[in-house]
């Protein structure tokens, strides 16, 4: 029975994880930036693209996921197949990203675009209430770049 409780207690564990709130303004996206770098340092990992999206994702949830006395959050995690997940969740899940670039030429909107090219995999899900989580994985393999929504995602 012990062996039974031992590979419950241990399935999804990630090999490693980094956690830090922030708060919702250019200095909280700068400063999660900064911060991914060194834990992506830390755990020897190349710095791009993951870098990358980081910025790209802290920078929407500052500027688009923004409510006023409430931070954001940055995880990293990298599983045991040392696939790295990046999430960001705001307190705006009514505010959904829009996989769509400006029509016109623009100075801004095409940080998802840029996700989507660097990402293997990227999404976005809602919830608890009030929030959402955009999220970003890069594989070791490199497999091709798609929008995968989540289970349970509006």
């Amino acid at each position: 029975m012990s062996d039974v409780n031992e590979r419950i207690s241990t399935l999804h564990i990630p090999a490693r994880q980094f956690c830090v709130p922030l708060s919702a303004t250019r200095r909280g996206a700068r400063l999660g930036r900064l911060l991914a770098t060194e834990q992506l340092r830390t755990w020897g990992l190349p710095l791009d693209p993951a870098r990358l999206i980081v910025a790209e994702l802290t920078a929407n949830a500052a500027l688009h996921g923004r409510v006023l006395g409430r931070s954001f959050r940055l995880d990293l995690v990298l599983a045991t197949d040392q696939v790295l997940r990046i999430e960001v969740t705001d307190t705006r899940g009514d505010v959904l990203p829009s996989r769509q670039a400006a029509t016109e030429p623009a100075e801004s909107g095409y940080g998802l675009l840029l996700v989507e090219e660097l990402a293997d995999r990227w999404g976005v899900r809602t919830g608890p209430a009030p929030c959402k989580t955009v999220w970003a994985e890069l594989d070791p393999a490199g497999r091709p770049t798609h929008f995968a929504p989540e289970p349970g995602s509006a």
